[in-house]
C-alpha cells in the first residue's frame, strides 16, 4: 500500500532534529498524483553512500507517443533524452542533493532512466540532509515531497511539455542558466520536437552502422564533422570557429541515403589495412580517437554525430607492467632465450612488446574485427624492424615477429582490419590498402604516391599479398600459428571467487575496479568513456563468476553476457534489482579487458 504525500511530509517534519538513523522510518512507497515515489534504501549516516529512491509514472499518465517507446533502441534514445532533461531541471533547481547521473557525449544503455511496458522510471541517489548527525527534516520534506515529484513531472509527463518553451514544462521549475561547459542538450526547438529529433538521429546512426557491415566498411566520417575536442581533459567539441571541419578525400567520399530521408556524405573506410600519416599536430591521432569513440552513438552538437565505426573496433597499445594470463602470443613472440612457451604466456609484469601482443590477441578473443593502433602508444620493436636491423640480427635470433609482417595475413585469414597512425616510419606503406595523409586536419588520399615511394606498383602489390612465399602471406611459413582457430582460454570454476573476497566488485571512478583485495587498472583501456560503464564492468565480473565452471571459455562467457544484454538490457547485468544504482552497458571488449587485467585470474591447465 502506498502512503499519501501528507504522511511523508508529516513524518519528515516530525523527524527534524532527531538522530540520523531515524530516517529509516520513511522507507516505502508514496503517491504524488501521477508520480509514485519509492524509497528503497536509506543511508545509515550522513557520510554513507546516498539513499536509493525511484520515481515512476505509468505509461498512461506519461502519454508518450507509442512509436517512440516500443523498440529497445528507441527506448535507449528516449531514456537518454529524459536523463538530459532531468539533469537540466536539477541544474535549474540548483538541487545538489538529488543525483540522477550525468551523461556524456555518447548515448549509452543505462539504468538511470528506464522505460518498460508499464511505465517510465528514474533511479535516483539522494543525500538526505543533516546537520552533523541530526536530521534536517524540513529540508528533507522539501526534497522528497516537492522537488522529486516536480522532477518526475518535468521528465515524464509528455502531455505537459510546453510546445513554445524548449527548456521547461508546466511543472513549477525555477530558472537558472545552465553552464556552457555542460553536456546537457541545448534545444533549438520545443521539447516534443527535440525528442523526436534525438530519437531519429539515434535511429539513423544505427542504420548507418548496419550499412557499414553490409558494404564491407569499417568506418565512416561525415563531411563537416568537428573532430578536435575543446581541450585534452574535455570531451566537448572545439568551437566551430577554431576547428577545421572534416572533408573526405574525393576518392573515398561516399553518400548514404537513409530510410528517414536523410542523406550523409563523408569518408567511407573499406575493410583492410589503412595507414594515416602526416606531420605532428596535423590531426592524425584526432581521427583515430574519433574512430575509437565512433563505436558509440553521439548526441547532436557533439561534432562526431556522423563518425560511425563498426561496433567491435578495439584500440590496441603497449601497456608496460600489466598482468598477462595464458595468452597465446606465439604469432608475434616466440623462441625466447628462456625457452618460455609463448603459446600459454603468463607474466605479472609484461614489457611493452609482450603487453601489446597480449592486448591484440585478447582483442581477437573478444571478437574484434578492427584494430585501431597509434604509433605513439605502441612498442617500436613490436610494430616494425627495419632492413638494417634484420641484417644485423638474424631472424632466428629475434623472438619478435613485428606487426608489419602480420597485419596483411591477419586480414586475409581472420578478416581483421587495421587502422594505423604512423608519423615516423614508412614500414607499413608496402602492406597498406590505402594511405591517408593529414595536412592541417585536411585529409588526402596518397596511396599511389606512398606505394611508388616503396617501389611497389598497384598490380605488384596485389600479387605480393597473395604469393605463397611472400613475407606474412597466407601460406607463408609461420602464418598458420596466427590464423588457425584460437585455443579458447578456460578460467577455473573459482577464477573470480577468491577466498579473500567478501564484497561485490566496485568501480573506483573511470579507470579502476576494486575486486576483493585486488585493484584492476583500466587506465589504458581507451574506449571506456563513462564511470558508469566501469560500474557495468564490476557487475559483469560478478556475472561471469557465476558462468565460469571450469569448462566455459572466456569467449563463450562474453557471448553469453552479450546475448543477455541484448535481451534484457543493463538491468539483466545487475540481477534486475529494483534499484541497481547508476550503471551503463560496457562492450564485450571492455569486459574482456577488465577480466584480463585481473591479476588473480587462473586458467584450467
Amino acid at each position: 500500500m502506498s502512503s499519501p504525500r501528507s504522511q511523508l511530509a508529516s513524518t519528515l517534519h516530525g523527524l527534524d532534529g532527531r538522530s540520523y538513523g531515524n530516517y529509516k522510518q520513511i522507507r516505502g512507497e508514496y503517491r504524488f498524483g501521477p508520480v509514485a515515489l519509492f524509497i528503497d534504501r536509506v543511508q545509515v549516516d550522513p557520510f554513507a553512500s546516498p539513499s536509493k529512491l525511484r520515481v515512476r509514472v505509468s505509461r498512461e499518465d506519461a502519454a508518450f507517443p507509442a512509436e517512440l517507446t516500443t523498440s529497445r533502441a528507441d527506448r535507449i534514445a528516449v531514456s537518454d533524452f529524459l536523463l538530459r532533461v532531468g539533469n537540466e531541471v536539477l541544474s535549474r533547481l540548483d538541487q545538489r542533493a538529488i543525483i540522477l547521473g550525468r551523461p556524456g557525449q555518447e548515448i549509452l544503455d543505462r539504468t538511470n532512466v528506464v522505460i518498460d511496458d508499464s511505465g517510465f522510471e528514474a533511479r535516483l541517489l539522494v543525500n538526505l540532509p543533516a546537520r552533523g548527525r541530526r536530521i534536517l527534516g524540513h529540508q528533507a520534506a522539501d526534497i522528497l515531497t516537492r522537488d522529486l515529484p516536480d522532477l518526475a513531472r518535468a521528465m515524464f509527463l509528455h502531455g505537459e511539455w510546453r510546445g513554445d518553451d524548449p527548456s521547461a514544462t508546466e511543472a513549477n521549475v525555477s530558472r537558472r542558466p545552465v553552464s556552457s561547459s555542460s553536456s546537457l542538450p541545448t534545444f533549438s526547438t520545443s521539447l516534443p520536437t527535440a525528442l523526436r529529433e534525438h530519437v531519429q538521429l539515434h535511429r539513423d546512426q544505427l542504420e548507418l552502422r548496419d550499412r557499414l557491415g553490409e558494404d564491407e566498411l569499417l568506418g565512416f566520417i561525415g563531411n563537416g564533422a568537428i573532430l578536435p575536442r575543446r581541450s585534452g581533459d574535455s570531451d566537448l567539441p572545439m568551437d566551430a570557429d577554431d576547428a577545421v571541419p572534416f572533408r573526405s578525400p574525393e576518392s573515398l567520399e561516399r553518400t548514404f541515403a537513409l530510410s528517414s530521408g536523410r542523406t550523409v556524405t563523408g569518408m567511407a573506410l573499406p575493410r583492410g589495412v589503412t595507414v594515416i600519416v602526416g606531420g605532428g599536430y596535423h590531426g592524425k591521432s584526432t581521427i583515430l580517437r574519433a574512430l575509437e569513440r565512433g563505436v558509440y552513438p553521439h548526441i547532436a552538437g557533439d561534432g562526431r554525430e556522423w563518425v560511425i565505426t563498426e561496433p567491435s573496433a578495439t584500440s590496441i597499445r603497449a601497456e608496460d607492467g600489466r598482468a598477462v594470463t595464458g595468452d597465446d602470443i606465439s604469432p608475434f613472440i616466440n623462441n625466447l632465450p628462456s625457452a618460455t612457451d609463448t603459446r600459454f604466456f603468463t607474466t605479472t609484469n609484461a614489457s611493452g612488446s609482450t603487453s601489446q601482443a597480449a592486448n591484440l590477441v585478447e582483442a581477437l578473443e573478444a571478437g574484434a574485427h578492427t584494430l585501431l593502433i597509434d604509433e605513439d602508444t605502441s612498442a617500436t620493436n613490436f610494430m616494425i624492424r627495419d632492413d638494417r636491423m634484420r641484417a644485423l640480427i638474424p631472424a632466428d635470433r629475434e623472438p619478435i615477429t613485428p606487426f608489419v609482417d602480420r597485419v596483411r595475413p591477419l586480414f586475409a585469414r581472420r578478416g581483421v582490419s587495421t587502422v594505423l597512425v604512423a608519423g615516423g616510419s614508412s614500414a607499413f606503406f608496402e602492406v597498406a590498402d590505402r594511405v591517408i595523409a593529414l595536412d592541417a586536419y585536411v585529409p588526402r588520399d596518397v596511396t599511389t604516391h606512398a606505394h611508388e615511394l616503396v617501389g611497389v606498383a598497384a598490380v605488384e602489390l596485389e600479387e605480393s599479398r597473395s604469393a605463397p612465399d611472400a613475407p606474412g602471406a597466407p601460406d607463408a611459413p609461420g602464418a598458420a600459428e596466427v590464423f588457425s582457430p584460437a585455443r579458447g582460454r578456460v578460467p577455473t570454476a573459482k577464477a573470480l571467487r577468491p577466498a579473500s573476497k567478501t564484497k561485490s566488485a566496485k568501480a573506483k571512478g573511470l579507470s579502476q575496479i576494486q575486486f576483493g583485495k585486488s585493484f584492476i587498472d583500466l587506465g589504458a583501456v581507451a574506449q571506456l568513456v563513462d564511470p558508469q560503464q566501469t560500474s557495468g564492468l564490476a557487475e559483469a565480473l560478478e556475472y561471469m563468476a557465476e558462468i565460469f565452471d571450469g569448462q566455459t571459455a572466456v569467449s563463450e562467457a562474453l557471448a553469453e553476457i552479450e546475448d543477455m544484454l541484448n535481451a534484457q538490457g543493463v538491468d539483466g547485468l545487475t540481477g534486475n534489482r529494483d534499484h541497481p544504482g547508476h550503471v551503463a552497458r560496457p562492450r564485450a571488449q571492455e569486459i574482456a579487458a577488465a577480466l584480463n587485467r585481473y591479476r588473480g585470474l587462473r586458467l584450467v591447465d
